[in-house]
């Protein structure tokens, strides 16, 4: 299953910081972001995504995340 988050992270610093976070809740998910898109894509691949809880999990960091 992949899941597609629209963010708005800025910078490779703080996308990295919330990969380490989310991989710490989810350290079977692959997890990688887009910042090259205009709407900062936040991609997961994994086995019954909890998308609820990666948004709050992102929420944490004072960055936007929902669901595409």
């Amino acid at each position: 299953m992949v899941e597609v988050f629209k963010t708005n992270v800025q910078e490779a610093d703080e996308a990295h910081s919330i990969i380490q976070r989310l991989l710490e809740h989810f350290p079977d998910y692959l997890i990688n972001f887009d910042l090259e898109d205009c709407d900062k894509i936040l991609r997961i691949k994994g086995e019954k995504i909890d998308s609820e809880k990666v948004c709050k999990i992102v929420g944490q960091t004072n960055a936007d995340c929902s669901v595409l």
